[in-house]
């Protein structure tokens, strides 16, 4: 159903790919009767760590357990790995990996920038990627045939539009206080945005989705989780994006992530690391 092609991702049997694009729609669609009914109302916020602050809600748990739900029902042999309630083995070479709420700081502070992330992968190689944003009405899709957005009943393809070079770029990270935590980090990114014409912070998944809108050239971002990142790796790619560990390898694992909209610049912002 599904063969490897020649940049070492897998080309999918265009029914299978359609029926799993649109479960992954679904799933989506069903988190948020959790995720809305939680959104700006009061809401019990538990701290996951002893030190420092990992927030989690019943937004983000009963999110998950919608999605594992439904995976259970419909694929049974699926493996499933959820950021609220860890990994479950199946026997088939296919893994969800779901994120319920990606950027649980920001939905607690009523912000608009969390979203639910749903990735799909075929034998530990990500095919199919969702990003969802129930409250602004936005969904990114990314498949093996490319990326688009829905909204509003329509659907438009994402392709990626690269600066010319990183003086004119417009890069991208969310937390620059609390992943940046050593010194080698922070020199990087430090050298980073003094090369680029403008940067912002704090927009989670939204700015590795808008990269592939074409809106913004760079999304960097340090100790990411599988969850955090894999969904958004085929909407990058599908667009025309180029996305990595800042050492070259697999992105779809988590770890320190480089994001761009061109390999020039990735070649470029790696540069910066030396």
């Amino acid at each position: 159903m599904l063969e490897s092609n020649k940049r070492g991702t897998h080309s999918m049997d265009k029914k299978l790919q359609d029926e799993l694009s649109n479960f992954a729609l679904e799933m989506a669609k069903a988190s948020e009767k959790q995720t809305l009914a939680h959104f700006r109302e009061p809401v019990v916020i538990d701290n996951k760590v002893d030190e420092g602050f990992d927030p989690v809600t019943e937004g983000d748990k009963g999110a998950e357990r919608i999605m594992r739900a439904m995976i259970e029902e419909k694929y049974p042999h699926h493996s499933i790995h959820g950021e609220e309630y860890g990994k479950k083995q199946g026997s088939e070479p296919f893994t969800w990996v779901l994120d319920p709420i990606d950027g649980t700081r920001s939905f607690i502070a009523g912000m608009t920038s969390w979203t639910t992330l749903i990735g799909l992968e075929f034998e530990d190689e990500p095919v199919i990627g969702v990003m969802h944003q129930p409250y602004v009405g936005e969904t990114f899709v990314g498949t093996p045939d490319g990326s688009f957005m829905l909204r509003g009943g329509q659907q438009r393809e994402l392709k990626v539009n690269p600066a010319a070079n990183l003086s004119q770029a417009f890069g991208t990270t969310t937390g620059p206080d609390t992943t940046f935590d050593t010194p080698q980090k922070r020199q990087f990114l430090n050298k980073f945005r003094t090369s680029l014409r403008n940067i912002r912070y704090d927009g989670d998944a939204y700015f590795f989705s808008l990269l592939a809108a074409g809106h913004v050239d760079i999304a960097i971002d340090a100790g990411l989780q599988a969850y955090d990142i894999c969904a958004l790796v085929p909407i990058i790619r599908g667009a025309g994006g180029v996305v990595t560990t800042w050492d070259g390898g697999p992105a779809h694992k988590g770890g320190d992530i480089l994001a761009t909209a061109s390999q020039e610049l990735h070649d470029q912002v790696r540069a910066l690391m030396v």
